[in-house]
């Protein structure tokens, strides 16, 4: 009885499946989805015969994504590209609330003990984005807006997590930057990215600002990969009795107690390397 019963009960799931299906939903998943998973912008043919669709098709839904903020156009030959709003929508999600609930309070006891501005950064293509910051106590101070997005290359953070990452998912993020930034890697990042690896945190001079050293660590998964790094962007003022080593440790109690809130990995020094 049971075995002339499953033929039934699955002509019945497929035509319920069938039955509700949303031809014009798809379509508009099956475009995010497209360029979710490439790092450069494309054309409307280009999405057209990579979804094999037709250019008709893929039009009514370009236009309906554009109007609502999920893609926009760019360049000469109009290529569409994903904009920050599906970021923003992760941004209610609760994991990544669950992330930064944990983190404000990190980066804040961070602040409070070094006398210098903290933030949390989380990578978003070719650029990390800052989702928690704490300004420096007092009257002075150098700090990062929260929201800020600043490029993978250009930053401690960006380092960090480029560093501790799976090979993919930096493979992907370089290769955004680098359609990005029109712009070869830079000779010697992977050889930099392997100190970064074997030491545990970065400490660069900032490229953007005089007299400021970014110290970063990487907040670590459960495989060991870096899904955010938090970093101080030290600036020494005239008489005060912390510095980069006092930041350093405050920085990595921080990071592993954030690490260890999310069920990641503590930090550690690696034998491991990054492959060119």
């Amino acid at each position: 009885m049971v075995a002339r019963r499953a033929p039934l009960i699955r002509r019945r799931q497929l035509s319920r499946r069938s039955r509700y299906t949303a031809p014009a939903l798809e379509k508009g998943l099956d475009i995010l989805e497209l360029l979710a998973s490439v790092s450069e912008a494309l054309t409307h043919s280009e999405i057209a015969n990579r979804l094999g669709r037709t250019l008709t098709e893929v039009f009514r839904m370009l236009v309906c994504l554009e109007q609502r903020g999920y893609i926009s156009r760019t360049g000469a030959d109009e290529r569409y590209q994903l904009t920050l709003k599906l970021f923003e929508i992760a941004h209610h999600h609760y994991p990544l609330q669950q992330l930064i609930r944990h983190a404000r309070p990190l980066v804040h006891r961070v602040a409070s003990n070094t006398g210098q501005s903290c933030h949390l950064a989380m990578l978003n293509h070719s650029e990390v984005v800052v989702v928690a910051q704490s300004d420096a106590p007092g009257n002075m101070g150098f700090s990062v807006r929260l929201g800020a997005n600043i490029d993978i290359l250009n930053t401690a953070s960006g380092h960090v997590i480029l560093a501790f990452q799976s090979d993919e998912v930096r493979a992907r993020a370089l290769e955004a930057w680098r359609f990005r930034s029109k712009t070869r890697i830079p000779p010697g990042l992977y050889r930099h990215l392997n100190q970064i690896l074997r030491r545990g945190y970065e400490e660069l001079a900032s490229y953007q600002v005089h007299g400021v050293v970014n110290i970063s660590y990487p907040v670590l998964n459960q495989h060991g990969e870096a899904i955010a790094a938090m970093t101080v962007p030290f600036l020494a003022r005239i008489g005060d009795n912390i510095g980069p080593p006092q930041v350093k440790g405050a920085l990595a109690l921080a990071s592993r107690a954030l690490a260890s809130a999310i069920g990641g990995n503590r930090p550690k020094l690696s034998s491991g390397t990054v492959p060119p």
